[in-house]
């Protein structure tokens, strides 16, 4: 049988552990409050590290999760405890270097929120169900800003239904392929 790496979750949390966005691919926290508790132990298990130059592991709760912090923005990656930690520091790398990026180099809370669907999109460019599907972080800026593009307008300037209906035509789109 052939391995596929997969990822349970990628977490962008604040300097006080609150999320900026998150996306789990797995039921291992199948309620809301089981994923922000998650949140909570691994943002109080990792805050004291220096992992600001480069990226940091540790494994608890069965899980495997490597981290990297900049400015007020904390990255996570979490796989089971038998994955592969070169593959996990890849993808978190590919995220964070994506980000940096997207972000034109301000990355920062305040920044990350204000441009939030681009970050969502460059999650959605990484990882699908829990496969990567990219790690280079130039490919995953390339996608991000062609999903951008095609709406013509940005996710952060659409109001609720214009969202909804471009998300409706995306889905539509994607389904017809």
């Amino acid at each position: 049988m052939e391995y596929c790496p997969t990822i349970k979750n990628i977490l962008l949390l604040d300097s006080e552990g609150k999320r900026v966005a998150v996306r789990y691919y797995t039921d291992d926290w199948p309620t809301h409050s089981a994923k922000i508790a998650f949140e909570k132990s691994t943002f109080t298990k990792t805050q004291k590290s220096n992992a600001r130059t480069e990226a940091d592991i540790s494994i608890f709760d069965g899980c495997i999760v490597i981290y990297k912090f900049i400015q007020d923005l904390h990255f996570y990656v979490t796989g089971s405890d038998n994955e592969n930690e070169l593959i996990l520091g890849t993808v978190l790398q590919g995220f964070f270097d994506a980000a940096a990026i997207l972000l034109r180099n301000n990355v920062d809370k305040r920044n990350a929120l204000e441009n939030l669907d681009l970050i969502l999109l460059c999650l959605d460019e990484i990882v699908d169900n829990g496969i990567i599907l990219e790690t280079d972080s130039s490919v995953i800026v390339g996608k991000v800003a062609s999903n951008s593009l095609d709406g013509g307008v940005s996710l952060s300037e659409q109001t609720i239904s214009q969202a909804i209906a471009t998300a409706r035509e995306h889905l539509t789109r994607s389904l017809l392929k």
